[in-house]
C-alpha cells in the first residue's frame, strides 16, 4: 500500500537504523497494545495530543464491550536516564512541532538531518516510523510539523495509514508469538494435500469437525474457549455477489449447521444491532494474488446466553476460481480484554495460502 506521507522513509531508515547480523540486543519492554506518547507535559491537552488520542486511542466497537485501539500512556522526558527508559519501550510516539522549545522538541530535531528537517518545514513530510532502533521488536514513530494545529490536522488526515503501519508491526509480533512454540503442521499439511489450501494452526487446537468442504478446530480452555473453521467452494467464476451481506449470510448458514451449543436449537450467529452500537466491519485488500475480505464483529448463541468476538477471512483465488472462508471465534466472559485475541486471529488468518495449480479432480470425495 502506497503511503504518500512516508515519502522519506528510506532516508529515515538509513539515518536511524543500521541492521546487522547477530543482533543480541534485548527485546523491548511493555505490552504490545500499549503506546508510550512522548510530549512535553504542557502539551498533553494540545490539539496534537487530542488528535493522537482520537486516532491511536479510538474506541473499537467490534468487540463485545468496546476497547481502545491502543492504550496510550503520555510522558515527558524528565532526564537522560528517563529517556533511556522510554527508549526501551515496545511502542513509542515522539510528537512535537519542529521548533518547540522542549526536551521532546530538541530530541525530535536530533533525530532528523537537515534535509529532512527542511522538508518538514515545507510541509512535505511529518511522520517517520522506524523499527528496532534501540531494542529488538520495537516500533517508534516521530510526528512533527510546523505548528501544533498543522500537526494535529495531518495526524487526523492520515489516520488509516498511521494505524495500518503500526498494526502491521503488531500482527507480525502476534504471528511469531502464536507459532513460536509449536504448530499443528499435520492439520495444515492435510488441508494442503487433500483440499489445496492451508492456514497455520496453533499448537493446542484439536480437530473437531471434518467434512468434505468444512473443517473446524478448537482450542478449549475453561476461561478462554477459541475455535476456528475453514470452508471452500469450487468453480466460482463470478464474485460480483461478494460483499459483507453475503459473507454474514454464508457464515451464519454454515454455523447454524455446524457450530452448535448444548442443544440443536442453539447455534452461533452474527450479532447485528445498531441500537447498541455493535457494528460489523469489513475491509478488502489484496494478499498476493488472493482477493481478500476481512470481517470483524461479535457473535451470539441463538437460544443461549453466550457471545464474543469473531474475525472472518473470505478469500478468492482467481487462478483456480475457488472461494474460501477461515473464521475465528472466542468465548471468554471472564477475560476483560478481547482485542489482543482479535489481533491474534487477524495475524493467524493472514497465514492462509491457496494452491494455484489445484484442480477439482484432485479432491478425493472419499476423504
Amino acid at each position: 500500500m502506497k503511503r504518500t506521507y512516508l515519502s522519506l522513509i528510506a532516508s529515515v531508515f538509513l539515518l536511524l537504523f543500521i541492521s546487522c547480523d547477530g543482533d543480541y540486543r534485548p527485546l523491548a519492554d511493555g505490552n504490545t497494545r500499549e503506546v508510550v506518547v512522548v510530549m512535553d507535559s504542557t502539551q498533553w491537552e494540545s490539539e496534537t495530543a487530542e488528535a493522537i488520542r482520537d486516532v491511536f486511542g479510538k474506541w473499537v466497537l467490534t468487540v463485545p464491550n468496546g476497547e481502545p485501539y491502543y492504550d496510550l500512556r503520555f510522558t515527558r522526558i524528565r532526564s537522560q536516564d528517563h529517556l533511556e527508559r522510554i527508549r526501551s519501550q515496545k511502542n513509542i510516539i515522539f510528537a512535537a512541532p519542529i521548533d518547540e522549545d522542549s526536551n521532546t522538541g530538541r530530541q525530535i530535531r536530533g533525530f532528523l538531518d537537515e534535509t529532512i528537517e527542511q522538508r518538514v518545514r515545507a510541509g512535505e513530510s511529518f511522520a517517520f516510523p522506524f523499527e528496532d532502533q534501540w531494542y529488538k521488536d520495537q516500533y517508534a514513530l516521530i510526528l512533527t510539523s510546523t505548528s501544533d494545529s498543522v500537526l494535529a490536522q495531518k495526524i487526523r488526515n492520515t489516520e488509516n495509514s498511521l494505524l495500518s503501519n503500526m498494526l502491521e508491526k503488531e500482527l507480525a509480533r502476534w504471528e511469531y508469538f502464536v507459532y513460536e512454540r509449536y504448530e499443528q503442521t499435520q492439520y495444515s499439511d492435510s488441508l494442503w494435500e487433500n483440499y489445496g489450501y492451508k492456514v497455520r494452526i496453533q499448537h493446542d487446537y484439536i480437530k473437531n469437525i471434518d467434512t468434505l468442504n468444512f473443517h473446524s478446530f478448537r482450542r478449549f480452555l475453561p476461561e478462554n474457549d477459541r475455535w476456528m473453521w475453514t470452508w471452500h467452494q469450487d468453480n466460482v467464476d463470478d464474485i460480483s455477489f461478494l460483499d459483507q451481506d453475503w459473507i454474514i449470510a454464508t457464515r451464519d448458514s454454515l454455523q447454524e449447521q455446524f457450530i452448535k451449543g448444548a442443544r440443536d436449537s442453539m447455534y452461533v450467529q452474527t450479532y447485528i444491532n445498531d441500537q447498541v452500537r455493535r457494528p460489523i466491519e469489513t475491509e478488502s485488500f489484496q494478499m498476493g494474488r488472493l482477493i481478500t475480505y476481512e470481517t470483524r464483529g461479535t457473535w451470539y448463541m441463538m437460544n443461549g446466553l453466550m457471545g464474543g468476538p469473531f474475525v472472518n477471512f473470505t478469500y478468492y483465488d482467481p487462478d483456480t476460481n475457488r472461494l474460501f472462508m477461515v473464521d475465528y471465534n472466542q468465548f471468554a466472559p471472564s477475560v476483560r480484554k478481547k482485542l489482543p485475541f482479535v489481533r491474534q486471529f487477524r495475524a493467524m488468518g493472514r497465514t492462509f495460502q491457496s494452491d494455484s495449480t489445484w484442480t477439482v479432480e484432485q479432491e478425493d470425495p472419499n476423504l
